[in-house]
């Protein structure tokens, strides 16, 4: 039987990797280059995502708590890239050698999966309005969703439900 927290953990992972998918249609169809932070942010979704279906399919109440409590941190980092973008990297002419693009391009997956990971804009191009919102923000809001969905399956009490 499904538990109300492995509901959840499977929801989360739809949400970040549908985040991911969205970014790869406005990256390939509609042609918007990520940035350092946007490509990071991604990565973190990712991870968020692989860790929410681990536990969102029935590894037991441990496991499942601590997904919950893994992916809760993680969004936090979310916030935190995502705020950074918005209020710094995209003022500046040029997001090289800051944080997020010494991380990725030091871990590689810059280089390895260029279509997935690739740096092809500056923060300051990569200052795109979708419906009036810039494309950062509609990123901080969905890591704040998934902290506050993440939440419940780190501490929750009782038996399971």
């Amino acid at each position: 039987m499904t538990t109300r927290s492995e509901r959840l953990l499977r929801l989360i992972a739809l949400f970040c990797f549908g985040a991911v998918g969205v970014a790869l249609v406005s990256q390939h169809v509609f042609d918007m280059p990520p940035c350092a932070w946007c490509v990071m942010q991604r990565l973190i979704y990712l991870v968020i995502g692989i860790i929410a279906l681990v536990g969102g399919f029935g590894g037991g109440r441990a496991l499942t708590r601590i997904s919950g409590a893994l992916a809760a941190l993680l969004s936090l980092a979310g916030v935190a890239a995502a705020w950074y973008q918005y209020s710094v990297a995209a003022n500046m002419l040029s997001c090289d050698q800051t944080f997020a693009d010494r991380f990725m391009t030091g871990i590689g997956v810059e280089s390895a999966i260029p279509w997935l990971f690739g740096i092809f804009a500056t923060c300051m191009d990569a200052k795109v309005p979708v419906l009036g919102i810039e494309y950062a923000l509609w990123s901080l809001a969905l890591f704040v969703i998934l902290f506050f969905m993440a939440l419940p399956v780190a501490f929750r009490r009782g038996r399971p439900q």
